[in-house]
């Protein structure tokens, strides 16, 4: 088995970590919550969000988010209100969080994210559910890029339309497998379906992978470069000289003469 890197992937986080800061990790593609140096909550534009994969892909009705977010959230104690109002197990609740951790931290430490600020003091308002070490999510964040492309070496797959391709006389596809590729129109990205689906992102373009993999999903390649039409030629150049007629028979008499 292939070790993963240990390279760090943020070394903002590495030394907010070492020195037990609690604030917020602000990067282009999402937001770290830390609380003592720990992971407490992560979210990311590019992801379904922890509300998502409760209600779409979880048990929570939406209308029993909102309430929770209206009643709790300005005491930053949502999850807490989740269970002790019964409206969601304590379990399914830790599992979501933490897949919403991973995820979201997955896009927001991925390279060319930008620089880094950090607002010391800042907490979310969903509140205290789990936290996880900084390694731990580093670790996880590189694990999961070498597995995307351990899997299918494209990554013009996790930003272009998912297109099926018809399964070959004999080829299974899963029960998941079938989901998406219904509700993929040529039109959805990855995350789109993300969404759609209220799946963790990260999931979803792991799917993606393995079915353009399995030539399930079209693989789009890096189109090559425009040729660059060339440049016109000067006019002094295109433009035909018209010889000076006389000029030319005067040397050819003058020549003649000469002999």
């Amino acid at each position: 088995m292939t070790a993963v890197a240990t390279v760090a992937v943020s070394p903002l986080l590495t030394r907010l970590a070492a020195e037990r800061a609690t604030g917020a990790l602000f990067r282009e593609r999402g937001t770290l919550f830390l609380e003592d140096g720990r992971v407490v909550h992560a979210e990311s534009p590019a992801t379904p969000g922890l509300d998502v994969l409760l209600t779409t892909g979880g048990g929570l009705t939406p209308e029993r988010w909102t309430e929770a977010v209206n009643e709790a959230g300005a005491r930053r104690q949502v999850a807490r209100f989740l269970v002790d109002s019964g409206g969601l197990a304590g379990g399914e609740l830790e599992i979501c969080h933490l897949a919403a951790i991973f995820d979201a931290a997955f896009f927001a430490l991925s390279p060319g994210s930008g620089p880094s600020r950090f607002r010391r003091g800042a907490t979310h308002w969903i509140g205290s559910v789990r936290s996880v070490p900084a390694a731990a999510v580093e670790r996880e964040t590189c694990r999961r890029r070498e597995l995307l492309d351990a899997v299918w070496p494209y990554p013009l797959l996790d930003t272009s339309p998912v297109v099926p391709r018809p399964a070959a006389p004999g080829q299974t596809v899963t029960a998941r497998q079938r989901i998406l590729l219904d509700r993929a129109d040529g039109v959805r990205t990855p995350a789109d379906l993300a969404w759609v689906l209220g799946r963790p992102a990260f999931h979803t373009l792991l799917d993606v992978r393995r079915l353009a993999a399995a030539g399930l999903v079209e693989t789009p390649h890096p189109t090559a470069p425009a040729v660059a039409a060339e440049a016109p030629l000067p006019d002094w150049m295109t433009q035909a000289q018209s010889p000076d007629v006389a000029l030319l028979r005067r040397l050819r008499d003058a020549l003649e003469a000469s002999l």
